[in-house]
């Protein structure tokens, strides 16, 4: 399986101390992180696709066929929402069978990456699969996974399949905020996150409230950066420079609007991350040469704050954007998370002991 890594000893820690020994942990408060990686299973062609990219190939072959397509001239343009949102609620019965094909075909994906999953022996006993991304309409996304379930029913596979409960744009950030030990943040308003992918930089201002409900399960993103740097095309400098830019701008909201900021920022990045913050296979999707030996993105970025105000806790963006569903699957003692779509992924965790 690309990508794939099994957190070593070096890595264990189950109350950091100094976010300097956190960075990849493999133990985090309530739970161990058995494997993530960077990508999907290796998979037959295609099989990673995300939906648009499936219904763009079923209207193609529609179009070749003869047919008219009732969702325009263009092939492969994504489709409306409401008109994907139309299609199912008693639109033209082409457009409902486009849509409904490519249904069927994103949930026989999600079986083969799935399936891909739980053959690996970190994958063993997995209770409970987590998909999310590659759905911009919640009601296909819930089609999908539900006829995924089925399948994976009638192969008696034993894993059930769930939707991810938060937006897909701000679901890392919640996720990575929960790097951060319990005694930070009960004593800070805000925690700065970042979400960083192939194709754009997301970065954020989670608020734990922790007085509503414990262990960030009433987490919220209260203001939200992103930058799209994929047409720019930037090198590693400037891409840390917009970086930059944007946690600095952040922060300054938040004092702004009279929350304290914990004083560490967390951030997820696609690639395996070494306890020293060095950073493996999967770098290469981000902008410039993040893997150069000797580079090290948490020192990097923490140069460009004021004063090198916070510092940097760093982990692979699978495991953040799975970390946003901790608080809601305490009730199994295994589960994983597949991020389907232009910033692939996949972890596995187990449940322990809640510690403070």
């Amino acid at each position: 399986m690309p990508g794939v890594a099994t957190p070593g000893p070096m890595h264990d820690t189950q109350t950091p101390t100094h976010p300097a020994t956190t960075h990849g942990a493999a133990l985090l408060r309530g739970l161990r992180v058995e494997a993530c990686g960077h990508a999907l299973p290796s998979l037959p062609a295609g099989a990673e696709r995300d939906f648009d990219a499936i219904l763009a190939a079923w209207r193609l072959r529609h179009r070749r066929g003869g047919g008219r397509d009732p969702f325009g001239d263009i092939v492969p343009e994504a489709v409306e929402a409401e008109a994907l949102e139309n299609a199912l609620a008693g639109g033209t019965p082409v457009a409902g069978g486009l849509v409904q094909g490519a249904i069927e075909d994103a949930a026989h994906n999600l079986v083969k990456i799935i399936r891909a999953c739980l053959v690996r022996p970190e994958w063993q006993g997995t209770q409970r699969v987590i998909v999310g991304g590659g759905f911009r309409v919640a009601r296909i996304a819930e089609l999908a996974l539900a006829r995924a379930g089925v399948l994976l029913r009638a192969e008696q596979l034993g894993s059930a399949v769930a939707a991810i409960r938060h937006d897909p744009a701000e679901t890392g950030l919640l996720g990575a905020a929960r790097l951060l030990p319990m005694r930070l943040l009960e004593g800070s308003d805000a925690v700065l996150a970042a979400d960083l992918g192939r194709r754009s930089f997301r970065a954020g201002l989670v608020l734990p409230r922790l007085g509503v409900a414990p262990e960030l399960a009433a987490a919220t993103v209260w203001r939200m950066e992103r930058w799209v740097h994929a047409p720019e095309a930037p090198d590693r400098p400037r891409a840390l420079l917009g970086l930059g830019a944007m946690l600095r701008r952040l922060a300054e909201r938040a004092r702004q609007a009279g929350l304290s900021i914990a004083p560490v920022i967390a951030i997820g990045i696609p690639a395996m991350v070494e306890a020293d913050g060095a950073l493996g296979t999967g770098a290469e999707a981000l902008p410039g040469d993040w893997s150069a030996p000797g580079f090290r993105a948490a020192p990097a970025i923490e140069a460009l704050l004021p004063d090198r105000a916070a510092d940097i806790v760093l982990h692979n963006a699978a495991v953040t954007y799975g970390l946003s569903e901790a608080p809601f699957h305490r009730d199994i003692a295994r589960w994983g998370v597949l991020r389907i779509g232009s910033d692939p992924g996949h972890a596995r965790f187990t449940n322990l002991p809640l510690r403070r």
